[in-house]
């Protein structure tokens, strides 16, 4: 795997879909270009109805691309024969947001499923499951049924089930929107370990930016059936190249905009500055002038501040013209809010 972690493990080439409906054709995804390498976490994100879950199950054909190529560890599925894609298909193990389990079957037996499609013996399905639960931290549930599980426990199940077939590639199609956030942290450190410690590749789709600064190597976001911007997470969130990428990353300063007396008000940019410096501080401390911050949203993206934060310059303008100058010699990025 270390000799491969620059090498693609999967390839899209003019991906495109389209679905005809009552009122035509309706293009889901249009000339996606990516690259996903092997070994690491990658993350596809963007609003709703932007094609997310449309570009992640044409990845492993549960929907067949209208055009362009799915290329596999060098092979296009589009060329293979369905008994072929379905071999490459249990290559990539696919983790929904509602956990799509089984509701007669235990926990157990939910895990032994894709094996015995697979032409498993009982047995060895057996093993598997039991070595999978043990993972996944589920080895005292495996008699229970999946309406006796949380949320988080039936997702670890999802988990443990779509490794059963040791796939090379993990797709999570929103795979915690439908839990809390202490589950949802638990779920992504345990998907970051499978990473890590098995060498398996995660796909990882969703609309939420905690989770991509949380796990995730690289990103890339979709808008309107297109690929906007694609790159490290940290290179992206310091400065977002898209309209879509800066209404993701740093959000709509104008809605936080308010109007507390007539003074001007500028969103400060955090692009990469160490997070533990005191920025706003020192500010204030040379300065000698206090300032009302309006909002603040900024992240620690390995051990960078990005983010932006509005604040509202004192109405004397010799004041508010030092702490522009300030911001200026300190060489932290800013801009006038109208």
């Amino acid at each position: 795997m270390e000799g491969n972690k620059d090498k693609s493990i999967i390839v899209l080439e003019g991906l495109g879909k389209q679905f005809q409906t009552s009122n035509g054709t309706v293009n889901a995804l249009e000339d996606i270009n990516l690259e996903i390498r092997y070994g690491e976490v990658f993350g596809i994100i963007g609003l709703s109805g932007a094609g997310k879950s449309t570009l992640v199950r044409c990845i492993n054909y549960l929907e067949a691309p209208t055009s362009g190529k799915v290329i596999f560890e060098g092979k296009n599925l589009s060329a293979m024969k369905d008994k072929d894609k379905r071999l490459a298909r249990q290559s990539m193990g696919m983790i929904f947001q509602q956990f799509n389990l089984l509701a007669q079957r235990n926990v157990l037996q939910n895990v032994c499923f894709p094996l015995e499609i697979a032409g498993r013996s009982k047995a060895e399905a057996r093993q598997r499951a039991e070595e999978l639960l043990a993972l996944v931290g589920l080895e005292d549930r495996m008699k229970a049924y999946p309406a006796q599980l949380s949320g988080g426990q039936k997702q670890r199940v999802a988990i443990a089930r779509a490794m059963a077939t040791n796939p090379k590639v993990l797709l999570c199609d929103e795979a915690t929107s439908a839990l809390d956030p202490n589950t949802t942290k638990s779920i992504l450190g345990l998907l970051k370990r499978i990473n890590l410690e098995m060498g398996i590749t995660v796909i990882v789709i969703t609309h939420e930016m905690s989770v991509i600064e949380s796990i995730c190597d690289r990103v890339a976001i979709i808008d309107h059936s297109h690929i906007a911007e694609v790159g490290k997470v940290s290179d992206v969130f310091s400065g977002p190249k898209s309209d879509i990428g800066r209404q993701l990353i740093l959000g709509d300063v104008a809605g936080h905009s308010s109007s507390f007396g007539s003074s001007r008000q500028i969103r400060i940019i955090f692009d990469g500055r160490e997070s533990s410096e005191p920025v706003i501080a020192n500010m204030v401390l040379t300065c000698k002038v206090p300032v009302n911050i309006m909002h603040a949203d900024t992240r620690d993206i390995e051990g960078k501040a990005m983010g932006q934060m509005l604040i509202q310059l004192p109405e004397d303008e010799s004041d508010a013209g030092r702490i522009c100058n300030y911001l200026k010699t300190a060489n932290v990025t800013f801009e006038e809010v109208r």
